[in-house]
């Protein structure tokens, strides 16, 4: 395997994805590239996060039901294909498949937190597409420095409903991120809203997708001196001011 190669296999290795000889030599390659070293620490802790925060208790009878339908549900005999005829190609520079490596990474991880895909290229306008794309790939970039940071801070709360509620925090990049799981629809017509607690005072802070009960944002704006956070149920559009009950009341956690 070539060293071009073994750059691209972080990912692969943070979510334990590589067989045995992979793994190998990809740890040989990590004890001498600090490069790989750093990002396979930041994925590491990106995915724990993201598994912290994401993650539901199931019920005492899925094992049961699980291992009952194996016992009935026949294996497909396995797909063989052909392999393609390739042509030798120059392999990519190191610098440019981390890079690229990364920008994936970071769209897999926002994806399997809800962010999901925005499927911009269907559009007409092929300037607004691309801007649009740009738009989520800047997001999700952000989202992954915040859940990836070494000072990051978790609050976990459960909500109505057996709703959870997680709220990271990173002050050195000055922003928060909330991931909510199993969140009820709201009322028709209403969203969820995000507000920043500046000591008392609620500043918005973005809005839920009122079709996800599970999804990952990047909160709107600054943390600044914000000391924790709410969730209230507003109008479409969202308000300057909360105008119902806080859903939930969140401290953020002591640095």
């Amino acid at each position: 395997m070539s060293a071009a190669e073994l750059h691209t296999l972080t990912g692969a290795y943070a979510l334990h994805a590589l067989d045995a000889d992979e793994r190998a030599a990809f740890e040989t390659h990590l004890a001498e590239c600090s490069a790989c070293t750093e990002e396979v620490h930041e994925l590491s802790a990106t995915a724990a996060r993201l598994g912290l925060a994401m993650t539901e208790t199931p019920a005492p009878a899925f094992k049961d039901e699980v291992l009952r339908r194996i016992a009935t549900v026949r294996q497909d005999p396995p797909h063989v294909t052909p392999e393609p005829v390739t042509t030798a190609v120059p392999a990519p520079r190191a610098g440019r498949t981390r890079r690229a490596t990364r920008f994936a990474l970071a769209a897999c991880l926002a994806a399997a937190a809800g962010l999901g895909g925005v499927a911009v290229w269907q559009h007409d306008a092929a300037r607004d597409a691309e801007d649009r794309a740009a738009q989520a790939r800047g997001e999700a970039d952000a989202l992954t420095r915040v859940l990836a940071a070494p000072d990051a801070r978790t609050t976990v709360a459960r909500l109505s409903g057996g709703a959870t509620g997680t709220v990271v925090v990173s002050r050195q990049q000055n922003r928060a991120a909330f991931l909510a799981t199993g969140l009820a629809a709201p009322p028709g017509g209403r969203v969820y809203q995000l507000w920043f607690d500046d000591g008392g005072t609620m500043r918005p802070a973005g809005l839920l997708d009122p079709a996800r009960g599970t999804e990952a944002v990047l909160m709107d704006g600054a943390v600044d001196g914000a000391t924790g956070m709410g969730v209230t149920v507003e109008p479409a559009g969202g308000s300057a001011q909360p105008t119902s009950n806080p859903v939930a009341l969140m401290n953020f956690a002591a640095a």
